[in-house]
């Protein structure tokens, strides 16, 4: 098999590096379903790291179901059904197509849980809400500062409203993602919240979200959350400058 991975850099932790590497090899179509991973020894010159570096990788792919190993055959890459997690791979940011499928599902997620939190939240809850609406309205206009701030307390406000539907599947499942676009898109999701423009508009769209969830309306809740993150998933696949394919 000819060499399919790039040597690391070394600014995070090792194992981590090349186990996300296989899995973006996965996810693109290099390695498939049945394949034999490279041998330690290979994957260690590939990567230029040690073998116990690739060793430990293989065992968080592992554990993860993503590889199973053969004893005295080799590493062999799983079915897609038998993964016994979700992982986000950065593969998934290099291209708008695979990050508007990861916004759609942040957009279900996170619209059902506000209906849910509708039904559920109770009044500590909804000043929580509030008190990041208000911190939101007060950073309107200004610069990166401000815009920082309102992002910040974008999320308050919505991990907030996860938080208030009971379930912490639904809070840990929107934070997974979150950190995710964060981690990837931050600089992006700062400058969308720096258009004048459309700083209004967002508000309001906030605000639909929180009326509904104050009036125990689930479906208002609902359908104003998804409005809310269509939109915004819209502007960020817009302006984040990655390939369209």
């Amino acid at each position: 098999m000819s060499d399919i991975f790039e040597r690391v850099s070394r600014p995070r932790r090792l194992p981590d590096e090349i186990a996300s590497s296989i899995l973006e090899a996965i996810s693109r179509g290099d390695l498939q379903a049945g394949d034999r991973l490279p041998t330690e020894m290979d994957l260690s010159d590939q990567f230029g790291v040690a073998r116990t570096v690739v060793r430990e990788a293989i065992s968080l792919l592992k554990f993860d179901g993503v590889i199973t190993a053969r004893q005295g055959v080799g590493a062999f890459v799983s079915e897609a059904s038998s993964r016994r997690s979700f992982r986000i791979s950065p593969s998934c940011f290099a291209k708008r197509q695979q990050l508007v499928k990861l916004l759609a599902l942040r957009t279900s997620v996170q619209a059902d849980a506000a209906a849910v939190a509708a039904q559920c939240r109770s009044e500590e809850q909804l000043a929580a809400m509030a008190a990041a609406l208000q911190r939101f309205a007060d950073s309107m206009g200004g610069g990166m500062d401000a815009a920082e701030v309102r992002v910040d307390a974008e999320a308050a406000f919505y991990r907030a409203i996860a938080e208030a539907s009971d379930n912490e599947y639904f809070v840990e499942f929107i934070q997974m993602i979150d950190a995710k676009l964060m981690e990837n898109l931050r600089s992006v999701v700062v400058k969308n919240a720096m258009v004048s423009e459309i700083g209004d508009r967002v508000q309001a769209e906030h605000d639909e979200v929180f009326v509904a969830i104050r009036d125990r309306d689930g479906e208002r809740a609902r359908i104003a959350t998804r409005r809310h993150y269509e939109h915004a998933a819209r502007r960020l696949a817009d302006r984040s400058g990655i390939e369209t394919v």
